[in-house]
Parts: C-alpha cells; sequence; structure tokens
C-alpha cells in the first residue's frame, strides 16, 4: 500500500512536465518554435515584449488564415498554388463594389467571399471532373485570379470601405483583430478536420483515393468542396489584407500560397496526404513570422534573411520527416507503436529535440556572424526599400549605408520585394523596436500610410524617399520628380526623333506609384508632338528579362517603330537587346534611372539616353535628413534631389 502511494504521489508530481515533455517530443516543429522563441529573445532585447508578440501575430495573420484553407487542400492529397492570387483577387472585387460601383458594403462582402468560394469552386471541377493535376490546375487559377484583379483595378490600388478596414485595427488600442480572426479560422479549421462529415472525407481521400471511391465516399464532389472551402479561405485572408493596408491591391500577396505551403508542411503535413492538423499550420506560421520578425530586429541583411528562412524551412521539414520514419520503424519493429513513456522513445525523443537545438542554434549562429547591421552609433535608423532586386535601390542602398558608416549611424535596410504586406510588417518591427527614426521608400503610397502612422504615434519621425507617404506625416520627402522626369524623357526622345515616327512604351510594375508617375509625365510631355504616335504600351515589371521578351513580341507586329520609352533602366536594357543592331541606330531607346549598366549603355551608345535620378544621392540625403529628425533638428518639409537626362555626350560626368 505505502508503494502504491508512493508511485501515486510520483505520477502525481510529474504528470505536468511529463505532459510538456511528451508534446515537445512529439512535435518537431512545436520544439522548433520555443527553440527559436527562446533564441530570438536572448539575441534581441527588443522581441520578447508584449508589443513585438502582437506584431508577430498580426504578420501570421495573413498566412495562416491561407494556410488553414490549404491544410485541407493538402491532407486530401492535392496542392492549391493559387490562394495568393484569389485572395487580391476578392479584396479588389470588394473593393472596387463599394466605390466604383456603389454597391452597398455587407453585399460587396459577400461578393468578394462569393468570388473566393466561386475560384475554388473551378479549381475542384478542374481537378476532379476535368482531370487535370491540382498543380497545373490552380497554376491555372493562379495566373486567372492575378489577371482579373489587375483588370478590375486597371492597375492601381482601389481605396478600401472605411467599415471594412476595423479589420486591420485594434481593440481597445492594444489587440490587433487579424489576430482574433486568425484563431477564429483556425478553430473553424480544427472544428472541420476532427468533427464533419467532409473533414473525416479529407483524410480518407489523402490516405487512399481509391479506398475512400470504394467505401462509397463520392470523391468528385467532395474534392469541389474542398477546393471551394480552401477559395473562402484565401477570400478572408485577402480581407484582411487589404484591410491592414486600407486599399485593394492588384499585385498583393505574390509568393503568400508559397509560404501557405511551407507552413502547413512544417506544421507536420504531409504533400501525400492523410496526414495534416489546424495547430501544426498555426506553428508552420508562427514558425516563419517569428524567423521574419527576428531577422528584422537583428539587422540581419534582407539577402541572407532568405536564405535563413530556406534553410530553418528545409530543417524543420527534415527533422518532422525523420520523427515520422522512426515512428514506422518503431512500430514495425514491435508491431506497433512504442509506448510513450518508454525508455527507447524517450531517448529517441531526447535526440531529435537536441538535434533540432543543435540546427537552429546552428542556424543563428550563421546569422550573427552575417549580421549587417550595426555600426556601433548611437542613433538607430531603420530603411524599409520597395525592393532590392532593382540596380537604382540597391544603390540607394549603398549610399545610404556609406553616410550612415561615415556618421557612426547604426542603420538597418530592410527589402519588402515590392510586398506592401510585407512592407508593413517591417514599419512595424522598426516602430515596436524603437528605432530613433525610419526612412521609407513605399511599395505604395496608400497602403504604407497605416504603418506611418503607427511610427507617428510613438514619435517616431519618418522620412520618405522616392516616393511619398499618403494619409501620414512625414519629416520630409527626399526625392525626384518622376512626373517631371517623364516629361524630360518625352521632350528628349522627341528631339531625337525630329518630332515624328512611331514609338513603344514599356510600363513598370502595374500599380507602383514610380510607374503611374512616369507614365503619366511622358504622356503629358508627349502631348507637345503630335507628329509622335504611340503604337503599343505594355507592362514589362521593372525587368530586364521581361522587357526583352515583351520588346521581342511587339517587334513582330510593329516592325516599323523609330523609338522606346522604358520606365527604367532595366526595361530600356532588355529592349536594346532585343532590338539588336537597330538599337542606337534606326531606333533610339530611352530609359529611366541611371544605373551603372545603363550609363554604360549610352556611352556605347545603343541606349540613346536615361533619365538619371542619382540613387547615391538620394539615399545619403535620406540618412541625414533622418538623424536630423532623430534629433529634433528642422528639416525642410521636401527635398529634391535634381533628375538630369544623361547622353553620350555628357555620361562622363555621370559615370
Amino acid at each position: 500500500m505505502a508503494t502504491d502511494t508512493l508511485k501515486s504521489t510520483t505520477g502525481a508530481g510529474g504528470a505536468a512536465g511529463h505532459t510538456i515533455r511528451r508534446l515537445l517530443l512529439d512535435n518537431g516543429a512545436l520544439s522548433a518554435l520555443v527553440v527559436l522563441v527562446v533564441a530570438m529573445s536572448l539575441l534581441s532585447g527588443d522581441f520578447l515584449t508584449t508589443q513585438n508578440l502582437l506584431n508577430v501575430g498580426v504578420q501570421a495573420a495573413v498566412t495562416a488564415i491561407l494556410a488553414f484553407g490549404v491544410t485541407f487542400v493538402i491532407v486530401s492529397a492535392g496542392i492549391d498554388l493559387s490562394v495568393g492570387s484569389v485572395a487580391a483577387l476578392s479584396a479588389t472585387v470588394l473593393a472596387w463594389s463599394a466605390t466604383s460601383a456603389g454597391v452597398p458594403v455587407w453585399l460587396a462582402v459577400i461578393l468578394a467571399v462569393a468570388t473566393g468560394i466561386a475560384c475554388g469552386f473551378v479549381n475542384g471541377a478542374l481537378v476532379s471532373y476535368g482531370k487535370l493535376p491540382p498543380f497545373i490546375a490552380t497554376l491555372a487559377m493562379l495566373s486567372v485570379a492575378r489577371g482579373l484583379s489587375l483588370v478590375i483595378s486597371q492597375g492601381s490600388p482601389i481605396a478600401f470601405p472605411d467599415s471594412v478596414s476595423v479589420l486591420g485595427d485594434t481593440l481597445g488600442g492594444w489587440l490587433p483583430v487579424p489576430v482574433l480572426v486568425m484563431i477564429a479560422m483556425g478553430l473553424i479549421t480544427a472544428l472541420i478536420l476532427a468533427r464533419t462529415y467532409i473533414g473525416r472525407s479529407m483524410y480518407a481521400i489523402g490516405g487512399n483515393e481509391e479506398a475512400a471511391r470504394l467505401s462509397g465516399l463520392r470523391v468528385k464532389k467532395q474534392k469541389l468542396a474542398i477546393y471551394a472551402l480552401s477559395g473562402l479561405f484565401a477570400a478572408v485572408a485577402g480581407i484582411v489584407l487589404a484591410s491592414r493596408l486600407v486599399s485593394a491591391q492588384p499585385q498583393a500577396a505574390q509568393g503568400y500560397e508559397l509560404d501557405a505551403i511551407a507552413a502547413v508542411v512544417i506544421g507536420g503535413a504531409s504533400l501525400a496526404g492523410g496526414v495534416g492538423k489546424a495547430s501544426g499550420t498555426l506553428i508552420g506560421a508562427l514558425i516563419l513570422a517569428v524567423l521574419r520578425n527576428g531577422l528584422n530586429l537583428l539587422s540581419v541583411s534582407a539577402f541572407w534573411q532568405q536564405v535563413v528562412i530556406g534553410v530553418v524551412i528545409a530543417l524543420a521539414v527534415l527533422l518532422d520527416t525523420l520523427r515520422r520514419k522512426a515512428g514506422s520503424g518503431a512500430a514495425s519493429a514491435s508491431g506497433s507503436s512504442a509506448a510513450p513513456g518508454s525508455p527507447g522513445s524517450g531517448r529517441k525523443g531526447v535526440m531529435k529535440l537536441g538535434i533540432a537545438v543543435i540546427c537552429v542554434a546552428a542556424v543563428v549562429a550563421a546569422v550573427t556572424f552575417f549580421n549587417s547591421g550595426s555600426s556601433g552609433g548611437t542613433t538607430k535608423v531603420g530603411m524599409s526599400l520597395s525592393t532590392l532586386n532593382n540596380p537604382f535601390f540597391v544603390q540607394m542602398k549603398e549610399g545610404a549605408q556609406a553616410e550612415a558608416k561615415a556618421a557612426g549611424v547604426d542603420l538597418t535596410v530592410t527589402d519588402a520585394q515590392n510586398d506592401a504586406s510585407q512592407q508593413a510588417n517591417q514599419l512595424q518591427n522598426f516602430t515596436g523596436s524603437g528605432v530613433d527614426s525610419i526612412i521609407v521608400n513605399p511599395v505604395d503610397s496608400d497602403a504604407v500610410g497605416p504603418g506611418v502612422r503607427s511610427a507617428n504615434t510613438a514619435d517616431i519621425p519618418v522620412i520618405a524617399a522616392d516616393r511619398g507617404v499618403n494619409k501620414a506625416q512625414t519629416a520630409t520627402l527626399v526625392a525626384s520628380d518622376n512626373v517631371a522626369g517623364g516629361k524630360l524623357a518625352a521632350r528628349t526622345l522627341a528631339d531625337k526623333l525630329g518630332g515624328k515616327g512611331s514609338i513603344v512604351v514599356l510600363q513598370g510594375t502595374a500599380g507602383t506609384s514610380a510607374s503611374r508617375e512616369r507614365g503619366a509625365g511622358f504622356a503629358q510631355g508627349l502631348k507637345a508632338y503630335p507628329g509622335i504616335k504611340v503604337v503599343a504600351t505594355q507592362p514589362a515589371d521593372f525587368d530586364r528579362t521581361k522587357g526583352l521578351d515583351v520588346m521581342t513580341n511587339l517587334l513582330q507586329s510593329h516592325p516599323g517603330i523609330t523609338g522606346v520609352f522604358a520606365e527604367n533602366d532595366e526595361m530600356a536594357l532588355g529592349a536594346v537587346k532585343a532590338l539588336g543592331s537597330k538599337a542606337g541606330k534606326s531606333v533610339s531607346v530611352v530609359g529611366f534611372d541611371g544605373t551603372p549598366d545603363g550609363l554604360k549603355a549610352v556611352e556605347a551608345g545603343t541606349l540613346y539616353a536615361s533619365v538619371a535620378q542619382q540613387p547615391k544621392e538620394l539615399g545619403k540625403i535620406a540618412v541625414q535628413n533622418a538623424v536630423r529628425a532623430a534629433e529634433d533638428k528642422k528639416v525642410d518639409s521636401t527635398v529634391k534631389v535634381p533628375v538630369k537626362v544623361v547622353t553620350r555626350q555628357n555620361v562622363a560626368d555621370f559615370s
């Protein structure tokens, strides 16, 4: 009896610890999340604060909601690559319906949700009845939904209704609504998977589709419902995302489908189907959010951030795969799964947890080693650039870093990758970490407003660089005039052509203020030359390869053109490549930005001219004004960096 009492007491005392230990050992993703949180807390004093943890929740919300929908598809052994585009389309439908079409807001919300469901239903029909592989069917929908979003919005952001934008706000001034929506959608996902007929059908279809069919399941109809659910969740995610940005962005959520799939797989789901749960998906989304947030706070280079995130995703999935193989091996050897408390399973669990800790520690060590941030100064400045895939902004970064080093300023530079939502997250992280001032080069002038207003509330001065900020207060705008530059490009090209000819225009990324302003300035400038006809206008997304492809295609239908205007040098260089021997001889090409490669082409004579904005000078002046604003010194409301036309005659002055 004494022995029984001792056993009972020991069991009661160690029950809680045993449960936590088993929970961590049996869930590789949860272990990785715990280790990451501890590591980030040790490396950054700004990480483990209430405000920053709420930031992590907000930043995980959209990915998590998308991933919950994708969980249904992956559990049933499918894949959905269209969720990011469907999210953007649903938000665009809502904004357009409530503003341009004058539809009541409640009806616009229903239309947006119906749009998501309809897209999912089409995916399901193509997979079930069209016999298309899920990869191909949803890849097609990815393109169709994104195209429709651009068609409806005409490539420009649409203001979101105020009554719906509350989904991006906070309750009581501190509790973010997106986090509440994420939790609600997670509970709905868990309920569907565990407690409903369709949830059980998902596991049955993913485990063995033929067996599910033979057992009486209507597999085709079930797949219709499964993909429709994914579309529904994508619509909700799109509405939440647009609410955060206070505008529907036609290019929003690009690449989010990959994050959603990664979150599901990191959370323990199998791409082969039959395995997956809502809690695991939430953990996977949180891991991605913690990584991005922590790496921002640690001032890690934007380029290394992508490397680190990729490595951690691979490690998390690898560890979970090893755990599953070890579990199945133990089951095969003994005829059943090892008992949770058996010595063998405990040692294996401890070993796997140890491997997880070592791997994450190695990644954190690498992060610290490659940390590009601190220069040891007392003034901390955060700089969020719209993209670092463009030489113009790379030069802006270089100019800013050179000035920061000379002034002893601690400058952290992040890359928004032309994603307004990611830039909003970066501004949140800067505000939460208590920088002295922020420099922002907006992806979109409207979408960046809420993030800048948060910095205003925290009394952190914000410097706008190259593009302005709408509906928020900035200390100054350091920029060249894109509209004036467009007019200058029109006059330069028209003078070269003698006021007569046929030209084509290569546009930048639809929806960006730079493309809109440069295009508008060029169109205004061209009005003075009625002898010049624009025979084609096509987007090439500020990309050299796309500029080459688009120009090659246009030459087939317009072989007699005499001029090209490209809204940046990268597209202009692509056009030069497509023109071949015609470039600089029978066809004159004018670019924009004055990048090093562009200047070389001007010097060689293949590019007639480039409108140079002096990006290094822009970055330098932005840092100077950020420091002055942080020290409460007076700064001008607008600082203009001169714009100049570079031709073969004066290129030596710029090179």
